[in-house]
């Protein structure tokens, strides 16, 4: 089964990994490499990236005569997407498990940072 993991942030989260010492930073990116090294030797995963800054987003709804395009940050929102993994695991239980290791991602002084991971198993279009 496939699942999405989508890590999210909130504005508190991101003022404080912005003040990491550069030693804290390299742990938490080290970090995610070796998640993803362990998780591509398991054979689980599909893909993982992180994402830019929410001013960065854009925000496109379909219209007549063109899509809109909206600047971001949307200050409606109290958290964004600070990044995701596709997997393929054999169980939801492996899936949580992975998105617990996720969200104990070190930060300051190798404290985990527990940020929140929304877990999505991917549907199957029917036919």
């Amino acid at each position: 089964m496939k699942y999405m993991l989508l890590m999210n942030a909130t504005k508190s989260d991101l003022a404080s990994f912005g003040t990491l010492s550069p030693d804290d930073i390299q742990k938490h990116v080290g970090f995610m490499h070796d998640l993803n090294a362990s998780l591509k030797a398991s054979g689980e995963l599909l893909l993982a990236e992180g994402l830019t800054m929410p001013n960065e987003a854009k925000l496109v709804r379909a219209r007549e005569g063109g899509p809109p395009v909206t600047d971001g940050p949307f200050p409606e929102a109290k958290e964004f997407l600070a990044g995701f993994w596709l997997l393929e695991c054999e169980s939801l239980e492996r899936a949580v498990e992975i998105a617990g290791r996720i969200s104990g991602a070190p930060g300051r002084g190798g404290v985990p940072l527990n940020f929140a991971v929304e877990l999505r198993p991917v549907g199957v279009a029917p036919g």
